[in-house]
């Protein structure tokens, strides 16, 4: 790519490098906010898990009269 002559020219190719920038940190935050939701759900399942299993073991059967 030729270098910008203009100085119209050089603020439109900064801009278009800005805006690149922020939306490729923006792609950046969206990634690492998923991952972190991921863990997060995948921790609270495993947690229900085991307090499911855990009162399934505490659990006494109904006595029958």
């Amino acid at each position: 790519m030729t270098e910008p002559t203009s100085h119209v020219e050089q603020q439109i190719q900064a801009r278009i490098t800005a805006a690149r920038i922020r939306i490729q940190a923006a792609k950046k935050r969206r990634a690492a906010l998923t991952a972190a939701r991921r863990r997060g759900l995948a921790h609270r399942h495993a947690q229900k898990l085991r307090n499911q299993a855990a009162r399934r073991d505490t659990e006494q059967p109904p006595t029958t009269p």
